[in-house]
């Protein structure tokens, strides 16, 4: 598979659309990897560096994940990603399931960092964790609160469990490329 070098910017609209439709965040920490769908993200500039910035619940495997090792891929669909990866990815957890057996999904080793990418969703952004946050809720407006941390819903494995609140993951985007044959 041949790995083309792009220009995130370049491709900034394509990203920016597949966020809120899903794309996966792929993490690894030993020989344990994992992908998962996230529709919270976003491409930047930061510090004079290009980031993408995810946001995932403390709660969810991929934040134990990145919290031992601080590097993640960014894999976009060139088209609507395969229904079976949204159902699987998107619902399940990488504690209970390998997702990527699962899916039959196939692993392309990254060029800077040591998480691999996803021929699937070939537009990939590799990335170095350069600063993490976790969001007050406190901060947030009052509709955004109810919708997504709710008060008395204590699973962690809901939807808008309130427990635990999104952490933001500001990856410096260190090799970009597509994917292609």
């Amino acid at each position: 598979m041949n790995k083309r070098p792009i220009e995130p910017f370049e491709h900034a609209s394509q990203i920016a659309q597949a966020v809120p439709r899903g794309v996966l965040l792929t993490s690894k920490a030993g020989d344990e990897v994992n992908s998962m769908v996230i529709g919270w993200g976003h491409l930047g500039t930061i510090w004079g560096r290009t980031v993408f910035v995810a946001y995932v619940r403390a709660s969810r495997h991929t934040h134990s994940l990145l919290e031992r090792n601080p590097q993640f891929t960014i894999n976009v669909p060139t088209e609507r990603m395969r229904g079976d990866i949204m159902k699987v990815a998107g619902t399940q957890t990488g504690r209970a399931v390998n997702k990527i057996e699962r899916l039959g999904l196939t692993l392309i080793d990254g060029e800077a960092v040591s998480v691999p990418a996803v021929a699937e969703c070939p537009l990939t952004l590799e990335c170095q964790v350069m600063y993490r946050q976790t969001l007050e809720v406190e901060g947030m407006p009052a509709p955004v609160r109810a919708r997504f941390y709710p008060v008395g819903v204590a699973d962690p494995d809901v939807t808008g469990a309130n427990r635990y609140t999104h952490v933001a993951y500001y990856g410096d985007v260190v090799a970009s490329y597509l994917l292609e044959d």
